[in-house]
């Protein structure tokens, strides 16, 4: 291995040396304490500490890194405590994540380290939002992300890559490729020669380098990082290393061939660097002995400190509560100035309102910019706000959700367009396992709401006309908010993207152009959580929401001999249980009505719950009016029969009749 000091005096090579030494020390530390029972698990990065630590010192130090879970070196080499890093591994209360994940599963504003999920992948869309905040900031910056040769595989690396090559993000994209995804190789992963090469196929410049060279790493990232700072865009690095040991320590090594380990010994990191420093005469045999009974004496006494800190205690509220950030929001009443204005208007008016207000506010979805997205909600913005602001995106909708979740760890808000709800399963995992459980794990809000074009009615078929609010009702951490009015449709809105938590948005597209309502002028809120009494009766209530509500309506004024209490849930999740409850204490008789299909659809949840919470105040059993359970035809013979609508009727008659 040959090191070349750039000009690195003998005290700056000798540092290098100690940040490269203290994480395999403590590498060691663990693996002592996992043969002794001690701890449970471990990720071993033996063998590829060069990149971590070499990577991290190129970067400065207000810079965000997005490691892996063998990348231990990223964050002693930001001066993270041991003692609390040993906290977070043992799930104590000191740790990041008060015990709620584990191992390097978690971020830290103080250090700007934001760690991964299980599922790899996401994460790099994460650092495309870091690096455009910064872009829009007019800061000069980069952002590092890591991923493993594995990963290279998953959709979110390629979808985050085109994201910012075509966007011209500052993203220094590294892959640690050590020979194997767990246990396979890498000829059963991918069959280019290097993954460095798919940088051409993207249109960015692609760097490899030797892995375990502390110097090669330090000088390439360096000059790298230095470049994007005042030329933006981003870079593809692939770092050659092995991994020493297993995948994690209980999956073994004895899928790697011998020789393998035999070839990359000769290649340590930290034996080949210490050799050189003691060749070059910048350290002696004495001072590695002296530096490594100091560290190894520092780590014992650190890691006991941690064992000795306190354990989480389980409380159900607390654990509750930290689902969502706090929302520091002022609610503002509607004015009483108003204008009659389309459903579709009103959510233009709101965003529009939004951005007004909010200068670090993004908007992002397919053809929003000048085209004005599918249904020209935001025609004529980019014109007034500008293309930083409001972004054409590529067809990627996991890269794009992860990178709005990206812009508000780096101070902004943004709005993300699914051009269809039913698009949205592309982008579910970040989601559901990214925006949603932020808070929760490390206490980052999670500012994002995602817009969905919702609902049937139009003869759109299976793939645009579902409604799917039922997917992210029972996920905690979501907002689920869904409007049946332009008022609320503007005033939701406006409280969404205000609440510092990730709200899922649906606005249904028959309503568009077909409905029509007065709107107040201005800035206001239509609280989330509270439910909307449209009219009071005595025989039965029906609870519903969007579409429903006005299929309720006409059947209402069809019918004018039936007395019946309407609400408007207007948010899903947090629903209003109150207003519920009252409402079936009025009249003993509930019909539950939504456009979603019949089973495990989100007025399941409100039946039981009322069954359970409302059971004596009910005259008769709970009935639910859905749509039927299959794909939703294009055909609108079939979509009119399909649709709940169709069952309205024979419903109420068997409710009242019971």
């Amino acid at each position: 291995m040959q090191f070349d000091k750039k000009g690195k005096d003998d005290h700056q090579l000798k540092s290098i040396y100690k940040r490269l030494l203290y994480p395999r020390l403590i590498e060691e530390k663990m693996l002592i304490l996992l043969r002794q029972g001690r701890i449970g698990k471990w990720f071993s990065g033996i063998g590829q500490e060069a990149i971590a630590v070499g990577s991290t010192l190129a970067m400065q130090t207000d810079e965000y890194i997005l490691p892996m879970h063998r990348n231990l070196g990223v964050f002693t080499t930001r001066d993270m405590p041991l003692t609390r890093l040993m906290a977070q591994w043992q799930g104590k209360l000191s740790g990041f994540t008060k015990g709620r994940d584990r191992s390097f599963h978690f971020g830290t504003q103080e250090y700007k380290i934001i760690g991964m999920i299980s599922h790899l992948g996401p994460q790099m869309a994460l650092a495309d939002g870091i690096a455009l905040a910064d872009i829009l900031e007019n800061r000069n910056k980069a952002t590092l992300v890591f991923t493993g040769e594995g990963a290279t595989s998953e959709g979110d690396f390629h979808e985050a890559i085109n994201v910012a090559s075509v966007w011209n993000l500052p993203v220094i994209f590294l892959i640690e490729n050590n020979g194997y995804g767990l246990s396979t190789p890498i000829n059963e992963q991918f069959n280019c020669k290097d993954l460095v090469d798919r940088a051409k196929g993207y249109g960015i410049q692609g760097v490899q380098i030797d892995g375990n060279n502390i110097l090669e790493v330090f000088a390439t990232i360096s000059n790298l990082a230095e470049d994007m700072r005042e030329n933006p865009r981003p870079v593809l690095v692939e770092c050659l290393t092995f991994r020493m040991r297993g995948h994690e320590e209980a999956s073994g090594t004895k899928y790697v061939p011998q020789q393998l380990f035999e070839e990359w010994s000769k290649k340590d990191p930290v034996k080949n660097y210490e050799d050189y420093l003691l060749k070059e005469g910048v350290l002696t045999e004495e001072e590695v002995k002296q530096i490594r009974e100091e560290m190894t004496k520092g780590i014992a006494h650190d890691v006991e400190i941690a064992f000795n800190e306190t354990e989480p205690q389980a409380d159900d509220n607390a654990e509750i509560q930290d689902m969502f950030a706090p929302d520091p929001t002022v609610l503002i009443a509607p004015s009483t100035e108003q204008t009659e204005k389309r459903y579709l208007d009103a959510i233009t008016d709101g965003l529009n309102e939004a951005m007004l207000k909010h200068n670090n506010l993004v908007l992002m979805g397919q053809d929003i910019a000048e085209y004005g997205g599918a249904f020209k909600i935001t025609d004529g913005f980019v014109n007034q706000f500008g293309k930083g602001r409001v972004r054409n995106t590529p067809i990627c909708e996991s890269a794009i959700v992860g990178t709005g979740l990206g812009l508000s760890i780096n101070g902004y808000k943004a709005v993300v367009e699914m051009q269809f709800a039913d698009f949205v399963s592309c982008g579910f995992n970040q989601i559901v396992n990214n925006l949603a459980k932020t808070h929760y794990r490390w206490g980052e809000k999670a500012d994002v709401v995602v817009r969905m074009p919702t609902g049937a009615g139009t003869g759109a078929g299976p793939f645009h006309s579902q409604s799917n609010e039922a997917w992210f009702t029972k996920t905690p951490g979501l907002k689920v908010v869904y409007p049946a009015f332009p008022q609320d449709a503007k005033g939701l809105l406006i409280a969404a993207i205000d609440d510092p938590n990730p709200v899922i948005y649906f606005e249904h597209k028959y309503l568009y152009r077909s409905l029509t309502g007065p709107v107040p002028e201005g800035y206001y809120h239509t609280p989330i959580g509270k439910a909307h009494v449209l009219k009071e009766g005595t025989q039965l209530s029906i609870i519903t929401y969007g579409l429903g509500v006005h299929w309720a309506l006409d059947y209402l004024q069809k019918n004018p001999e039936i007395s019946a209490t309407l609400v408007d849930l207007v948010s899903l999740q947090p629903w209003d249980k109150e207003t519920v409850a009252e409402a079936v204490k009025t009249t003993g008789r509930v019909l539950i009505l939504h456009e979603d299909t019949l089973t495990n659809g989100f007025g399941a949840e409100l039946s039981a719950w009322i069954a359970e919470h409302c059971f004596e105040d009910l005259d008769a059993p709970i009935m639910r009016c859905a749509s039927l359970d299959t794909a939703i035809p294009m055909s609108k013979v079939l979509e009119d029969s399909f649709l709940a609508k169709s069952k309205l009727n024979d419903t109420v008659e068997k409710l009242l009749k019971y």
